[in-house]
């Protein structure tokens, strides 16, 4: 038995939560992974994994085990690591989670100038907005937007708080309705970024006062921030936007602010890595140089 191997394979198991989300991870056969386990479960003289042909239940046993097989795993990765990565050259991969459309817009322009600085290492960007699991796809750092952590196996860094616009084209403004409070956008056509933790709910505030505007149905809803910005110039409605969405349609005119005495809640951006890559040289290259690059703007 290749005791790493067989571990591994465990691990991913339990994570993956089948035998053939496994195989497909680790690029191996079901049987392979079955003799994995197999041999393990024999080694141990005990059962890990429970399995039938409908589903499969981590025994007590294979509870403890799979808690101190992932501390030695990492262990041994971050020993190899320290070895890997002592010199100032960054090799390797690194897999980077980010939203779709900040990503375009400001995230990857970073990635490819990190590139620049790193040419020997093997960057693979997926751009998402869906919850994308960081542990469960190998996601080495993810760039999003949100508060707590709701994984006591993640850390994170908070990158900058982005100023939120609402805004419309000139031309929906001028066929409109009134627009003097929160209120009025009950009577609007507003654009729906659909991902958004509160699509349907606004909140504004003025000095001390808070408004929460619950949005009618929409005649437009999007999971692409960059869809819902081209919705706005073509005149369909009233879209609230990170600034940075928006800020050369509203310098062109193409796109006004509306209401802007009352400001959204702002939204914050953090990196967010699991803890045991943290020792990681080129996860913390990365982040260093995400986080230097918003100091700097």
């Amino acid at each position: 038995m290749d005791k790493i191997r067989a571990l591994t394979v465990f691990r991913r198991v339990v994570e993956l939560g089948s035998f053939k989300a496994a195989a497909e991870d680790l690029n191996l056969s079901k049987a392979a992974i079955s003799k994995n386990i197999n041999e393990l479960e024999d080694y141990l003289k005990s059962p890990l994994i429970n399995r039938t042909t409908r589903k499969m239940h981590i025994t007590d046993n294979g509870q403890r085990y799979y808690s101190q097989v992932c501390s030695i795993l990492d262990d041994l990765k971050h020993a190899d690591l320290s070895v890997i990565e002592s010199s100032q050259t960054l090799k390797g991969a690194l897999k980077i989670s980010v939203p779709m459309s900040l990503g375009i817009i400001e995230i990857n322009p970073i990635v490819c100038e990190f590139m620049h600085q790193h040419p020997e290492l093997s960057i693979e960007v997926v751009m998402s907005d869906q919850y994308v699991d960081l542990i469960e796809q190998g996601i080495d750092i993810a760039i999003r937007g949100g508060g707590e952590l709701s994984n006591s196996s993640l850390r994170s860094r908070k990158l900058l708080d982005l100023r939120r616009v609402l805004c419309a084209s000139p031309e929906y403004i001028d066929k409109s309705g009134e627009l003097i409070k929160p209120d009025d956008l009950a009577f609007h056509k507003c654009l729906i970024y659909s991902f958004s933790s509160s699509a349907r709910r606004w909140l504004f505030r003025n000095q001390d006062e808070v408004k929460e505007v619950e949005l009618p149905a929409s005649s437009y809803v999007v999971n692409s921030g960059l869809a819902l910005k081209q919705a706005a110039c073509s005149g369909h409605g009233i879209l609230l936007l990170p600034e940075l969405f928006v800020r050369s349609e509203l310098a062109s005119g193409e796109l006004v602010e509306v209401l802007p005495q009352w400001q959204a809640d702002k939204h914050s951006l953090y990196v967010v890595y699991p803890f045991h890559k943290e020792q990681s040289q080129k996860v913390r290259a990365f982040i260093d140089f995400v986080v230097n690059h918003f100091e700097n703007k």
